[in-house]
């Protein structure tokens, strides 16, 4: 055992299982409870295989080509309490997307397998004739299913479900509007340093209590017939989200080498480019570029007024369930909830369901959700400073050093986010030690089957065997989790790249020859 990680190696030691301050940790899952592919030992060599792990991991990482990168690796038998391999595993990095194996594991522990999100929509106690008497009110939670990926593959079916429900009530017409019941997140919709050049993208599109399709809208682009013909543009799941605004988009020729008549030469590929304008009441969508005939061209774009375009999406919803909303919609003002009463509910999937929708591709809204839900649940705050000191509490209470971490959000968008791969390993044994390990564990992208590590360690011992979390920003590529040896021993290891002016896949081929020579090898007992 190395000296250095004694206070980790005691994991085993210290009962540290993910449970709540004052109760009792659970018995561990053996390395046998884990099914990895059967793997037959290499042949033995001359050395004991830690020295050759230390010698394949010192010769990759010191390679001239990471001479300005910062490597942060840890890779441990929990079981035993040993330590296989270590590099500055004490040091801070910046994790990228790993931070959702800190905001994943905390939600588990703290909110339960079980925990549902629901929306609630409210109104008054009168209707008569079909018309129901003042304004539909909408108390969100932060619920992440209303989505394409966590809705059999129809973002507006849960919407419809809650526009039968009030159907079903006889209710045929609203007088007043459709709008939200309360601020439950009441801070920004954004993350703490997210980049304001990735706004309209997807991956950093904002949340809040009524987040439809994760923030994220298909706009498709359809080429008219014949050069010069006005294209057609459909937006998806909702046909009315988002809203549109200038579309100055032309059709050009394929075949004549002009564009549209004029004198232009054609491009010789389709490109629209799109903005948002985030004035009014509702942010608009404004394209630009052009398509050749019989192209078209698919976008998607972050829906900036996330509860507006869950509202909008709703009125669609009622509109073909056949209820009008004399009011409108009215997406930036709250209702006044006196006297109303819930006319219809929806409950989300279980959290169990939800995670690996979390962690296999690596979502970064539901990562947003999960943090302010911990505020709410644990503070009566739902904002990303409440939820913030949950998760520092709770890595506090798992052991984690304080020193080992700096928690900014959830997702691991924000570049202020650091934490050492010793802090990563902790919480993946207390994880391994957790009744829901099998949730966590299979919440995990899989090597060469799913996820962010689909295409990864194809064809060898790895694949299918090592469970893990990637995390991608400019300069950093992480990925930490768990490896089952050829002797049946489940390792946990964190590996973090910085800094680093190489590709990232020159990163990932160092961390996936270290992960297929583990999955490969029969480490043995400690000497």
């Amino acid at each position: 055992m190395r000296p250095h990680l004694r206070t980790l190696a005691g994991l085993a030691l210290l009962g540290l299982g993910a449970c709540r301050p004052g109760s009792t940790p659970s018995a561990r899952p053996t390395p046998q409870s884990v099914q990895t592919p059967s793997v037959q030992p290499p042949s033995p060599t001359a050395q004991p295989p830690r020295a050759v792990l230390a010698a394949v991991a010192d010769s990759l990482l010191g390679d001239r080509r990471f001479r300005s990168a910062h490597w942060g690796v840890l890779i441990v038998d929990p079981e035993r309490g040993d330590t296989l391999y270590s590099r500055n595993a004490g040091k801070l990095f910046m994790p990228a997307s790993n931070m959702k194996l800190i905001t994943g594991a905390v939600a588990l522990a703290r909110l339960g397998g079980d925990f549902r999100y629901e929306t609630r929509v409210l109104g008054g106690t009168t209707v008569r004739d079909g018309v129901l008497a003042g304004d539909l009110a909408v108390l969100g939670s932060g619920d992440p299913s209303y989505t394409d990926s966590l809705a059999g593959g129809d973002a507006m079916a849960p919407l419809r479900a809650l526009a039968d429900a009030l159907a079903a009530r006889g209710i045929r017409e609203v007088t007043g509007r459709l709008l939200r019941a309360a601020p439950v997140f009441p801070d920004s919709t954004l993350g703490f340093g997210w980049a304001w050049d990735d706004l309209d993208y997807g991956y950093s599109a904002p949340i809040d209590a009524l987040l439809f399709n994760e923030g994220v809208a298909r706009v498709t682009i359809v080429s008219g017939a014949t050069a010069g013909a006005p294209v057609t543009v459909r937006t998806a799941p909702a046909r009315t989200v988002p809203a549109l605004g200038t579309v100055a988009v032309t059709t050009v020729a394929r075949d004549t080498g002009r564009a549209g008549g004029t004198n232009a030469v054609s491009p010789t590929r389709s490109r629209v480019e799109w903005s948002s304008d985030v004035r009014g009441p509702r942010p608009t969508l404004s394209l630009t570029g052009q398509v050749i005939a019989g192209d078209s061209v698919t976008l998607e774009v972050a829906l900036r007024h996330p509860s507006g375009a869950w509202l909008d999406a709703f009125a669609e919803a009622l509109t073909a369930r056949g209820i009008r909303v004399r009011g409108g919609v009215e997406p930036n003002a709250f209702a006044d909830t006196t006297g109303m009463v819930t006319l219809a509910s929806r409950p989300s999937p279980p959290l169990r369901e939800i995670l690996p929708r979390f962690e296999k591709p690596s979502q970064n809204q539901i990562g947003e959700l999960l943090l302010k839900t911990l505020g709410r649940m644990e503070t009566g705050s739902g904002t990303a400073d409440s939820g913030r000191a949950v998760v520092e509490r709770q890595l506090l209470a798992w052991g984690a050093d304080s020193a080992g971490f700096a928690i900014r959000d959830g997702s691991g968008l924000s570049r202020h986010d650091y934490l050492t791969p010793e802090t990563i390993v902790r919480v993946l044994d207390t994880m391994r030690r957790h009744p829901a390990f099998r949730t966590y564990y299979d919440a995990l992208p899989i090597a060469g089957v799913d996820g962010t590590i689909r295409n990864r360690m194809r064809g060898t011992r790895a694949q299918g065997n090592v469970h893990a979390k990637t995390g991608t920003l400019d300069k950093a590529r992480a990925l930490s989790g768990y490896v089952t040896t050829a002797d049946g021993r489940l390792l946990l290891f964190s590996m973090l790249a910085n800094n680093h002016v190489v590709s990232n896949a020159e990163v990932e081929r160092v961390q996936d020859a270290l992960l297929t020579w583990l999955a490969s090898t029969a480490i043995g007992a400690p000497r």
